[in-house]
């Protein structure tokens, strides 16, 4: 989901990455790069403990109370999207940090949002997402990512801090419906995907045209899961705090289906469509997911119902 060099910083799923000793060439779509042998080429943390996306297993959810809402500036702004590019992994939409920010749900600080990108799988019938929850996989995810405001914007700095806060991702799961055009943002967004078909291609068109609310409408933003965990794709840094909103944004199965059938991913020898872009869920390793509390309706107590019995009864002798 989330890469690092500065060249990328904000594409965040660039091909190549560096990790201590030289750069690590990395795929979805061959058996010699993907995510089942990343934890061979970026083996300093693509294997570690706390590595992203996971199965959130609702049962085992617990709750904490602090998780409140987010203060989330500019995400009304229609001036923010600077451009979209396809980064031969994803489609990614730059932003404009210095006017969105997030804050509040929690989060140690204040942090700049730099991007937006999304994970697929091979149209609106398949799974695409990263995380799941209780074994189900939605047909894509959003990422939205921002890094925390002590490090000025730059990525680079914030993962080589070794900094397990250093970034804040959220997550939105994005699901179809037969609702025609639902949204519009969303028809305008894939509207651009032929213009950035090709790995490298970008466009700044986007500007002015969209705002980050309107592409997650519906969803309830004060229902959300929260744990600790890493970049979904190499270098994989355990640098990440992650929010998984609950509720899906619904979107319209053809606005889907355009990013499978439309993106190419980086290939030298071939013209691949961009399918299937997503990390598999990784183990928890003893972390804990965690919630909004809830409070349950407290049963009668057995002096309440005693007087209810009373009651009752007295009622009884005088029909």
């Amino acid at each position: 989901m989330i890469v690092l060099l500065v060249t990328c910083l904000v594409t965040l799923l660039c091909p190549t990455v560096r990790s201590a000793d030289a750069p690590v060439a990395w795929c979805y779509h061959k058996p010699e790069c993907n995510f089942t042998t990343w934890p061979k080429i970026a083996s300093q943390y693509c294997n570690g403990s706390q590595q992203s996306p996971i199965n959130i297993v609702t049962a085992s959810v617990q709750g904490n109370p602090n998780l409140t809402s987010f203060n989330l500036t500019g995400f009304d702004d229609n001036s923010t999207f600077l451009s979209i590019v396809n980064s031969g992994d994803s489609v990614v939409v730059n932003l404009d940090d210095e006017k969105i920010k997030v804050q509040g749900g929690d989060l140690p600080g204040v942090y700049n949002t730099k991007q937006f990108h999304l994970h697929w799988g091979n149209g609106s019938s398949s799974s695409g997402s990263e995380h799941t929850v209780d074994g189900r996989q939605y047909p894509m995810e959003l990422h939205i990512v921002s890094v925390h405001s002590k490090y000025n914007g730059n990525v680079s700095a914030a993962l080589a801090a070794k900094d397990s806060t250093a970034l804040a991702v959220l997550g939105f799961f994005i699901e179809g419906t037969n609702e025609v055009n639902k949204t519009i943002s969303w028809d305008i967004l894939t509207s651009y995907l032929t213009k950035i078909r090709n790995s490298g291609d970008q466009t700044s068109d986007i500007m002015n045209q969209i705002t980050l609310n309107s592409l997650i409408e519906g969803v309830d933003r004060t229902k959300y899961y929260r744990y600790q965990g890493s970049l979904t794709t190499p270098s994989c840094s355990e640098a990440v705090i992650w929010t998984v909103f609950k509720d899906p944004v619904k979107v319209s199965h053809d606005f889907i289906n355009r990013f499978s059938t439309t993106v190419l991913f980086k290939d030298a020898n071939a013209s691949v469509l961009n399918t299937n872009n997503f990390r598999g869920v990784q183990p928890l390793n003893g972390r804990v997911v965690t919630s909004q509390v809830t409070v349950a309706s407290a049963a009668p107590s057995s002096s309440t119902l005693s007087v209810i019995t009373v009651l009752l009864l007295s009622s009884l002798y005088w029909l």
